[in-house]
């Protein structure tokens, strides 16, 4: 048997809420975690995945020598997951309303772990909040409401529905995303997300947009490694009630596993 990929996942992180009365103990503490459906989707390629924790500087956690860096050292490519807001601060900006505030210590985690993979030319993929870190850490920022930046858009996100909310997209043509899926020029994919990307950062390609609003869906860096960011989630698309018309997240994932092979293997010869 060849031996596995090795697939860091971003954690999410839960902070610490209420009394331990409340919450039964473990909630008042911070929690790192990793989202099932994401950590099978992975998996499903017969990879291993391992959650990357934050190694936050401050606080009074006692620190070991290990950095983010030597996870990216260790690891053969990293899938950054969604989860909560960005916060508007990530990208030089204030939060127009105090639920916007969005997780900034998940933030300097992530942009510091996403950084040093790309510092190790390894494949990044992200993930619907992934997918706006990419933007944010080239520089880019976010539309931190799309309802109030862009009235006459989609609904993105529908908490009564979550993931079985769709609205159709479009590949730009020539883009490498389209090229994935050949003879196809829209799907359907699921929207779970009020921001997206507003200025896109720099060395960043968009390769799908949502129909009719023209939402980014789908960013990719033009440098020298694998970086891609697809603003649904692809680890959703799938069982009985998917159609032809839905987006197979199969070709991503190979995509992205194929890269990592490939860096895997240069760095060998």
């Amino acid at each position: 048997m060849t031996t596995p990929l090795l697939i860091g996942v971003s954690a999410r992180i839960h902070h610490p809420l209420g009394s331990a009365r409340d919450l039964g103990g473990v909630y008042t503490k911070t929690l790192h975690y990793l989202e099932q459906s994401v950590a099978h989707w992975v998996i499903s390629a017969n990879v291993l995945v391992f959650m990357i924790p934050s190694i936050e500087s401050e606080g009074l956690i006692k620190r070991s020598d290990m950095r983010l860096y030597h996870y990216a050292e260790a690891l053969d490519g990293l899938v950054l997951q969604g989860g909560a807001d960005m916060a508007p601060e990530s990208y030089g900006a204030k939060a127009e309303r105090s639920e916007w505030a969005g997780d900034r210590v998940r933030d300097r985690y992530e942009i510091e772990l996403f950084e040093a993979f790309v510092g190790k030319g390894k494949p990044v993929l992200g993930v619907c909040r992934g997918c706006q870190l990419i933007n944010v850490a080239f520089g880019g920022t976010l539309h931190q409401d799309i309802g109030t930046a862009m009235p006459e858009a989609l609904v993105h996100r529908d908490p009564e529905r979550y993931e079985q909310s769709f609205h159709k997209m479009r590949f730009v043509p020539g883009s490498r995303l389209a090229k994935l899926y050949p003879g196809r020029t829209e799907a359907t994919v699921n929207t779970i997300h009020h921001q997206a990307v507003n200025k896109l950062g720099r060395g960043l390609d968009v390769e799908a947009f949502a129909i009719p609003d023209d939402i980014v869906e789908a960013i990719r860096w033009r440098g020298p490694s694998y970086v891609l960011g697809v603003q649904w989630h692809p680890e959703f698309m799938f069982g009985p009630t998917m159609t032809a018309d839905h987006l197979d997240g199969t070709p991503i994932l190979s995509e992205f596993l194929d890269a990592v092979r490939a860096k895997k293997s240069n760095k060998k010869s």
